[in-house]
C-alpha cells in the first residue's frame, strides 16, 4: 500500500485561518484501488470577511504535483448609512426668507399708500397722516430713499453677517423693520417717512446679503439650487401681500399686518439652527456638529463625513488672504466685475422698481375702467408665478437664451406701454377701448422679467467669481445695483412730468434691447461649466477641465 499523501500547512489565508498547500502522494502501485483526498480546512478567524467554502480534491497521480488555492466567496458587510431628512433644511430656508418676505411688504407698500396719499379728495384726506397731498416728486423720495439706504447698508451688512453669524445678522433686521414701522405709524411729516425708508433700506440690504449665505450653507448639495430660489419668490410673496391688502384697508390696518411679518420672522427663525459652516470658522466644532445634526436630522455619527469635508473648505478657504486690488488687476476677477456689474445694471433699467413702487399709480394713470388695485393684485399674481416656474427651467434651458427671452418679453411689454401713454397723452385720443393693454403690456413685464433678468444676474454672479474674491466683489455689485435704483426710483416721476410717460417707459425699451445685445455678444454662457472653466474662459485660456469633457462625450462616457 502506498504512502499517504503529505500536505504541507502554514501558510495563512486572509482570514488568518491556515491555507493547505498540497503535494502529490509519493508514487503508489498501479493495482491501488482508491483514491486518496485531501480536505481544505475552512478558515477559522471569525473577524474573516471571506468565507471558503470546504473543497474535496482527488488526486491524480497522473498529473505533476500542482498547488491548489480553495475557491471563495466573498461576503461584504456594508456599514448602514443614515437616510436622514431633508426637511429640516426646507424649515430652516423658510423662515430664514420670512426676512425677505418682510422685506417684499415693505417695498410693496408704496404703491397702495402713496396712491391714496396723492388724492385730494375728502375720503383719501381722511385716511392721510400727513394732512396734506403728497406731490409726485416727494412721493418718488418715498420710494427711492429705501434704495438709498439699501446702499448704505450694503457697504457693512457683508461684515455683520462675518463677524457675528448669519443667525444672529438677520434675527437683528427685525430692529430695522420695526423701527421703520413705528416712524410710519407716527408719522405726521414727510421727513418722518423719508427717515423711515432710509431704515427700511438698511434691513433689506443685510436681507439681501445674508440670507443667500445661510440657505447656500445649510443645504445640501442636491437641493442647494431650490432653497437658493426660495429669496425671489418671497420677495414676490411680500409684494402680492402688500398689493392685496393695502388698497382695502386703512393706513393704520395697513402698517400693523406689514409690522407683524417681521415679528413673526423672529419667533420662527430663532429656533433655527445657524450655519454649521460660519461655527467651524469660528472653531465651534461641537455646535457646528449639533447645528448639522438638526439639519440633516441625523445622529452624531450619520454627519462626521459632511462635518469634516466642511472643515476641509473652510481651512482651505483661510489659507490665504485676498486683497481688495486683486479684483482689478487678475483679468479673470476683473472680467467677472465687469459682467455682474453690467447685469444687475440691465436688471434695473429695465425699469422694475418703477414698475414695483409705482404700480397703482401707473393703472390709474392710463385712465383703464378696471380698478388699478385690482390690476396691480393681477401683477402681484403673475410675478409669483413666474417666480415659481424659474428653478425649474434654468438648468435646463440655460442662463442666456433665458436672459435674451426676457430682454425680448421687457422690451414689447415698455415698448407697448410707452405707446399706450403716446396715443393718449399726445394725440389725446381716446383709449378706453384698449384699457386692457396696459394690464397685459406689465403682466408680459412680469412673467418675462421673472424668468430672466430678476433672478439670473445674482445666479451669473455666484458663479462668476471664485471662492475667494466673491464677498469682496458680491459687496461692489450690490452696491451698484441699489444705486443705480435709487436714481432710476427717483428721477422716473421728473422724467415723465417733464417729457411724458411714452418717454420714460421708451427709454426703458431701448435699455432692454441693449441688455438683448449684451447677453449675445459678451456674456458667456455658465450652464454645465465648472468653477474651473469659467475662470479659463474669462482669463481667455482652453480649459483642461473642457477639453476632458469632450473627450467623454466623443468616447460615450
Amino acid at each position: 500500500m502506498s504512502p499517504s499523501p503529505t500536505t504541507r500547512i502554514g501558510a495563512k489565508n486572509k482570514g488568518g485561518g491556515e491555507q493547505p498547500q498540497l503535494r502529490a502522494p509519493a508514487a503508489t502501485s498501479s493495482n491501488d484501488s482508491y483514491k486518496e483526498y485531501v480536505y481544505s480546512p475552512v478558515a477559522t478567524s471569525p473577524l474573516s470577511s471571506s468565507v471558503y467554502l470546504p473543497t474535496t480534491l482527488p488526486i491524480d497521480e497522473d498529473k505533476p504535483p500542482v498547488s491548489v488555492v480553495p475557491r471563495r466567496t466573498y461576503f461584504n458587510f456594508v456599514a448602514m448609512e443614515e437616510s436622514g431628512s431633508k426637511l429640516p433644511q426646507y424649515v430652516a430656508a423658510t423662515a430664514a426668507n420670512l426676512c425677505i418676505f418682510a422685506g417684499g411688504a415693505m417695498m410693496g407698500w408704496t404703491s397702495p399708500v402713496l396712491a391714496n396719499m396723492g388724492k385730494n379728495d375728502t375720503k383719501s384726506m381722511d385716511d392721510n397722516p400727513l394732512g396734506v397731498v403728497v406731490t409726485d416728486d416727494e412721493g418718488s423720495w418715498v420710494g427711492s430713499l429705501m434704495t438709498l439706504g439699501a446702499v448704505t447698508g450694503s457697504l457693512f451688512s457683508g461684515y455683520i453677517g462675518e463677524r457675528f453669524g448669519r443667525k444672529k445678522a438677520l434675527l437683528a433686521t427685525s430692529i430695522p423693520f420695526l423701527l421703520g414701522w413705528a416712524l410710519i405709524a407716527t408719522a405726521k411729516s414727510l421727513e418722518q417717512l423719508y427717515v423711515a425708508r432710509f431704515i427700511f433700506g438698511i434691513a433689506i440690504a443685510i436681507s439681501f446679503t445674508v440670507v443667500p449665505m445661510y440657505c447656500g450653507e445649510i443645504a445640501e448639495t442636491s437641493i442647494r439650487g431650490v432653497l437658493g430660489s426660495f429669496l425671489q419668490l418671497f420677495v414676490t410673496f411680500g409684494l402680492l401681500y402688500a398689493y392685496a391688502i393695502g388698497p382695502f384697508v386703512s393706513y393704520l390696518i395697513f402698517w400693523i399686518v406689514c409690522a407683524a411679518v417681521p415679528i413673526v420672522f423672529f419667533a420662527c427663525f430663532m429656533f433655527m439652527p445657524e450655519s454649521p459652516y460660519w461655527l467651524l470658522t469660528k472653531g465651534m466644532k461641537a455646535e457646528a456638529e449639533d447645528a448639522l445634526c438638526k439639519l440633516r436630522g441625523k445622529t452624531s455619527s450619520g454627519v462626521q463625513k459632511e462635518l469634516g469635508d466642511m472643515q476641509v473648505a473652510v481651512d482651505q478657504a483661510f489659507s490665504s488672504e485676498v486683497k481688495m486690488t486683486d479684483l482689478f488687476t487678475v483679468k479673470a476677477n476683473f472680467k467677472a466685475l465687469l459682467l455682474t456689474c453690467a447685469g444687475v445694471s440691465f436688471q434695473q433699467l429695465t425699469g422694475i422698481n418703477v414698475v414695483l413702487f409705482y404700480a397703482q399709480k401707473i393703472f390709474a394713470s392710463t385712465g383703464s375702467a378696471i380698478d388699478p388695485a385690482v390690476c396691480t393684485i393681477i401683477v402681484g399674481v403673475v410675478q409669483v408665478c413666474a417666480s415659481g416656474v424659474t428653478p425649474i427651467v434654468v438648468d435646463r434651458l440655460g442662463r442666456r437664451i433665458l436672459l435674451i427671452a426676457s430682454g425680448v418679453g421687457t422690451a414689447v411689454a415698455t415698448g407697448v406701454l410707452g405707446v399706450y401713454y403716446y396715443i393718449m397723452d399726445v394725440e389725446k385720443s381716446d383709449v378706453s377701448s384698449l384699457g386692457w393693454l396696459p394690464i397685459a403690456s406689465l403682466v408680459l413685464f412680469m412673467c418675462l422679467y421673472c424668468v430672466g433678468w430678476g433672478p439670473l444676474p445674482w445666479a451669473i454672479m455666484g458663479e462668476m467669481f471664485s471662492a475667494e474674491v466673491k464677498a469682496k466683489a458680491s459687496g461692489i455689485t450690490v452696491c451698484i445695483c441699489w444705486a443705480l435704483a435709487f436714481v432710476i426710483t427717483k428721477f422716473f416721476s421728473n422724467i415723465a412730468a417733464e417729457f411724458g410717460n411714452h418717454t420714460a417707459f421708451w427709454f426703458f425699451t431701448i435699455c432692454c434691447i441693449v441688455s438683448v445685445l449684451f447677453t449675445v455678444f459678451l456674456l458667456p454662457e455658465t450652464k454645465g461649466k465648472t468653477l474651473r472653466q469659467i475662470q479659463d474662459e474669462l482669463n481667455g485660456v482652453k480649459s483642461l477641465d473642457y477639453d476632458n469633457d469632450e473627450r467623454g462625450q466623443v468616447s460615450g462616457k
